[in-house]
């Protein structure tokens, strides 16, 4: 096992996917805690089908201007989601009361244009296939380093704002009054949360990047005893995650993305489990006594 993970780090591109899955199993549950903490969770699912819209927008303006061959649809697809993160954030001001109609719209409006634009842009083929569903052996070295400074952006954010977020997550009416610039905060916030996807699409795809966000969210909740714990768990369990189902695909020839949405699947089916036997173990053992 050791000597086939050696000969297959041997190659860059293989030394570039594993950089980058690394570095995005460290922002996904990073940025998702605080969603699932807001009861957002769905933002990533909306802002992903915005993200296909871009990368569809991408590959039908190189279709039909061959000079924009050079820009690449991620980029793209980038754009569009910072862009649809800021709409999400503008609609939240508009239906205070509904808030979550915003992720409903974008959501339908972002799989709408996509579809539509896939196939002005000669239909579903495997470039698409590998956006939809990641193809992390496919990043380049440019692509490597835009993760790269996400990541090191996402990260700063956080531990810098981390007071901010954490009140403005649990009881926002009493961090507003306490002074904190919750519409700066909020408004880096969601950009940070569109570019955090965007970078995820190469590693797990547009179908599968909420996975990556909120499942080692849901298993930490399961056995963190404090909101700090609960992100290191979180980390914890996408980095396993990401690292299984990248030597998985790579042994077994399979999808990436899929691999690792999967390993996180199996990850909190096994916690869930354990905590459900242990529940039963312990109220055998308070019945004997």
């Amino acid at each position: 096992m050791l000597r086939e993970i050696a000969e297959m780090l041997q190659f860059e591109f293989m030394q570039r996917a594993l950089i980058a899955g690394v570095i995005v199993g460290f922002i996904c549950p990073l940025i998702g805690i605080f969603l699932v903490v807001r009861r957002l969770s769905l933002i990533a699912e909306a802002l992903s089908h915005v993200s296909l819209s871009g990368v569809a927008t991408g590959l039908f303006l190189q279709k039909e201007w061959g000079w924009l061959v050079g820009i690449h649809p991620v980029y793209v697809g980038m754009l569009f989601s910072v862009i649809g993160s800021l709409f999400v954030e503008k609609m939240r001001k508009l239906y205070h009361s509904y808030q979550e109609l915003a992720l409903p719209i974008l959501l339908s409006g972002g799989m709408g244009i996509g579809v539509v634009l896939i196939s002005a842009a000669g239909g579903f083929n495997a470039d698409v296939a590998g956006y939809l569903f990641g193809s992390i052996v496919a990043v380049k070295e440019e692509q490597l380093t835009t993760v790269a400074m996400i990541g090191i952006m996402v990260s700063l954010f956080v531990f810098v704002f981390y007071k901010q977020l954490f009140s403005l997550s649990f009881d926002e009416e009493n961090a507003i009054l306490t002074g904190i610039p919750h519409r700066v905060v909020n408004l880096v916030f969601i950009v940070m949360v569109g570019l955090v996807i965007s970078s995820a699409i190469q590693v797990v795809g547009i179908l599968l990047v909420s996975s990556l966000i909120t499942l080692p969210v849901a298993v930490s909740l399961q056995i963190a005893n404090s909101f700090r714990q609960a992100i290191i768990y979180a980390i914890i369990f996408a980095e396993i995650a990401v690292l299984i189902g990248f030597f998985a695909a790579y042994s077994l020839n399979l999808a990436s993305g899929g691999a690792i949405v999967l390993v996180s699947v199996l990850i909190w089916l096994m916690v869930v489990m354990f905590k459900r036997i242990r529940l039963i173990f312990n109220r055998k053992g308070f019945r004997r006594e």
